[in-house]
Parts: structure tokens; sequence; C-alpha cells
């Protein structure tokens, strides 16, 4: 089968110290401290085969995600940009749906021909975290298009339990191609979810809610929040094309940073009160994190989903005086996270097909990242 293969240069930064699990495993814990000189190519591998608890599952559609293109893209020093868990080579790509082709023995809930999305966090169930109920936070974690095979291929295999059958998004839109594409952006919904409901504990209906950054887990994060009620969204994005579909995905307002000073907009669309939530999608706290300071509501919260291997200076006095609190989100296990968003798109309540504004073969997957690089598009979608 032909798949997008990820190849890196193994050269830890001079600064950065090798721990035991890294020289161990081979896995990168801080990516972007390690892998030099990336080199993405499509390749011909072997056909995957499943175990007796996996499903083959034959890629209908696969959404790039922000972390591809920062394997893709380098520092001046060439090593990525991506900050987090990573073993290479592998085939990327997690953002995806398909087909049940072949089902190992022991699985007894899915079906060849079913129609199913899957998680990305391949959580271990056994581990601490996990059975604390915290798969995302995994010590045993595997990563899809991370750390193993990926979906930027005809073919991949799964474990049968990460799976989720999507017949539901399917009956919706009346159509399979389209169903797909829905499918395809459940996971990157679920992280949205996960930042918003789960970790943040989510907000009343009637809220102010702020979203910075408006790529697809921004624009996930709009969409839910007028489907939970948020009474005004406000958003801030750089690139015009996102703030347009920003708008087309429910923000009430939407802003570009350089031309305003968030806070101050964010104060006076709520009246001097401030917003209950913040959403850090951009990837970029140590400027965002400063504006959410100035702007946040009485027992308001931040929520940071963008990933940046950076520190952010923070002004602890206004948390306190404010009753604030601030909340790291990673992935979108657990939880009933993945049920709870196909039943939002199959309600029709939550729809993210709009954000999709390119689409290329496998054979041009090369091409889309490039133009995934220009930040001009909402999502990038590869065909299979």
């Amino acid at each position: 089968m032909k798949g997008l293969m990820l190849s890196a240069k193994w050269e830890p930064r001079p600064d950065y110290k090798v721990s035991e699990f890294e020289k161990t495993t081979g896995k990168a814990i801080t990516g972007s401290s390690i892998w030099r000189h990336p080199k993405l190519e499509i390749k011909e591998v072997e056909d995957p085969k499943p175990g007796p608890d996996d499903v083959l599952i034959r890629v209908k559609a696969c959404g790039i995600c922000g972390s591809d293109i920062h394997f893709y893209e380098t520092d001046d020093e060439g090593y990525i940009l991506y900050p987090g868990l990573t073993k290479f080579p592998t085939i990327i790509g997690h953002e995806f749906s398909g087909v049940v082709e072949e089902v190992g023995e022991n699985v007894k809930y899915l079906k060849p021909g079913d129609m199913v999305t899957s998680e990305e966090m391949i959580w271990c169930g056994y581990c601490t975290p996990c059975r604390n109920g915290f798969p995302n936070h995994c010590v045993n974690l595997e990563e899809i298009g991370f750390t193993i095979p990926g979906a930027m291929a005809e073919y991949i295999v799964v474990g049968a339990k990460y799976c989720w059958k999507i017949d539901a998004i399917a009956e919706r839109y009346g159509d399979e191609e389209k169903a797909f594409e829905a499918g395809a952006l459940v996971e990157p919904t679920s992280v949205a979810y996960n930042g918003i409901f789960e970790r943040g504990g989510g907000f009343r209906p009637g809220a102010y809610v702020v979203v910075y950054g408006t790529g697809p887990i921004g624009l996930a994060a709009i969409a839910l929040s007028k489907a939970a009620g948020a009474a005004k969204v406000i958003a801030f994005e750089l690139s015009e094309v996102r703030r347009k579909l920003a708008k087309k995905l429910g923000a009430d307002y939407v802003y570009n940073p350089l031309e305003v000073t968030p806070h101050e907009v964010v104060m006076e669309l709520t009246n001097g009160e401030g917003a209950d939530m913040h959403i850090e999608a951009a990837g970029a706290p140590h400027k965002t994190v400063l504006e959410m300071e100035k702007s946040l509501a009485i027992n308001g919260k931040i929520v940071q989903i963008g990933r940046a291997a950076q520190r952010v200076p923070m002004y602890l006095e206004a948390l306190q005086v404010r009753r604030s609190q601030v909340f790291g989100a990673q992935g979108h296990s657990g939880h009933a996270i993945f049920p709870s968003v196909i039943r939002l798109m199959a309600a029709g309540l939550v729809d993210m097909t709009p954000i999709i504004t390119s689409r290329f073969p496998l054979d041009k997957a090369l091409d889309a990242l490039e133009k995934a690089t220009k930040r001009e598009d909402g999502k990038i979608m590869i065909k299979m």
C-alpha cells in the first residue's frame, strides 16, 4: 500500500538531556529537541495485518492537523517544531475515518463494512493513570501518526477498542462521502470538547467565551461553545480565511489581533465583566495569555489546548483577585468524549464540514502539506 512516511534524524540538541525512557524506547518526549531534518515522501509499504484484537480499516478521509505541519516545518537549526511525543520513521496522519475491511478473531463489536472513526491516543488501560480514569495521560501511550503508523495511507490497523461507529453521522448527512469527511473531523472536535467540557469544566449557558486561534481546534471550540449555549463567542485570528470560517461556525465577533488590543475588545463586548472562558487554540500562549489575564471574568477560566514548547510568565495576582483558574488539556479519549461529539454531529448541533476548504488525493499529500504551511485553509482533507 501507499503511505506518507516521515523520517528524521535523531540528533538531540546540545543542551537537551535525553532521558532513559527516550534512550530505551526511541521515543522523543520533546520532539522539537531531538528530531532534525525531517523528510516526507510517499512510499510503498507492506499492507498491515490485524492482530486478534484489531481491525483493518480502509481509510476514506484523513485531515491534516497542525501537528502534521509542525513535523514538516523546522526551526533555523532544522529541528521539527512539534514539541510532543514522537517516534520516527512512521506514516503520519491521525484525523481519519474509513471502512472496516477485516476484524481480528476476538473482535465482537465491529464487522467488515462498518463505517468508523478512531481515537488517536492509544492508551494501554493498565497503567495507573489509565486505571484512575486518565487515558490521555497513559504512561505507555502510543499515538497514531506520531509514534505508530498513521492514516495518510490506504489502510491502517487499529485496536477495536479505540474505534467508534459513525452510522448516525451517515444517517444525518445522507451521503457517504460527506459522512466520511465529518467522521474525520470527530478527532479534532473531540480535542476541543475535552478542553472545554472535561478539563475546563464547561460553562453555564449564557456565558461569554473567547477563542484565540481559529484553526480546526479553535473552530471546533466555537461550534461547541455555541451548541452549549454561549451568549457571545469572540474570536481572534490572523488569517482572513479563517476569520470568515469562524463567523460561519458561529462566532459572534471575530478580529485580527494585530489590528486591535484583544483584552480591550473583550472587556468592551462584555460590558466590563470579562469572559467566563478563554480558550487558547493558537499555540502562542506567550502572546495570548497576557491578553486573557486582563479580561478574566470573576471565576473565569483559561483553557490551554494549543501546543507550544515555551514558558509563559503569568501574573498570579490576577488569578487570585479574579478567582480564576488555568487548565491544561491534552487529547480526547475517555469521559464519553468521542460518542458525545458523534451525537452532536448526528443531531445537527455541530457541523464541522464547512471548515474543509481543500481536498487532495493521497498521491498529492506533499502538495497538501505545502499548502497547509500557508495557513490559508480551515481544514485540508486527504481523500483516498
